[in-house]
């Protein structure tokens, strides 16, 4: 991970404290710059939070995605998903119909209607926020 990245991803750890931010499990791909920016933002958020890396992420489309996070137990709220795009640009698309760009380091909030993971579906979500670094620095 280049200088850049690192920035960035103290940036989104810098974030996520701010806003008190709290995720029950990360789920992160299992590729070197994944790894690194999660290490990275849960360092720069001071969180102790359960953290996994699961190989489907990596190169994953949006329906891999969905089986992701399908499997995640009805215990875990929160999840932050570090992965990789185009993949994650598409994942956001099929739970919300949102179309954006999620360059490196950006962060969106999908608040889904299932009452657990098991049974999230297409557009089954609403994008409650999105926020890209440069903007992360000025909240």
């Amino acid at each position: 991970m280049n200088g850049r990245g690192r920035r960035t991803s103290q940036t989104v750890g810098d974030f996520l404290k701010k806003e008190e931010i709290i995720p029950e499990l990360v789920l992160s791909s299992p590729a070197v710059r994944a790894r690194q920016t999660a290490d990275i933002v849960l360092g720069a958020a001071k969180l102790d939070t359960d953290l996994r890396f699961d190989e489907r992420i990596y190169e994953a489309g949006p329906q891999r995605l969905l089986e992701v996070i399908r499997q995640i137990e009805k215990s875990k709220k929160t999840v932050l998903l570090v992965g990789h795009n185009p993949g994650l640009e598409e994942f956001l698309e099929l739970l919300t119909g949102a179309v954006e760009t999620m360059s490196t380091g950006t962060l969106s909030k999908v608040v889904l209607k299932a009452a657990d993971w098991a049974g999230v579906k297409n557009r089954d979500g609403s994008l409650e926020w999105i926020v890209k670094p440069k903007q992360m620095k000025k909240v």
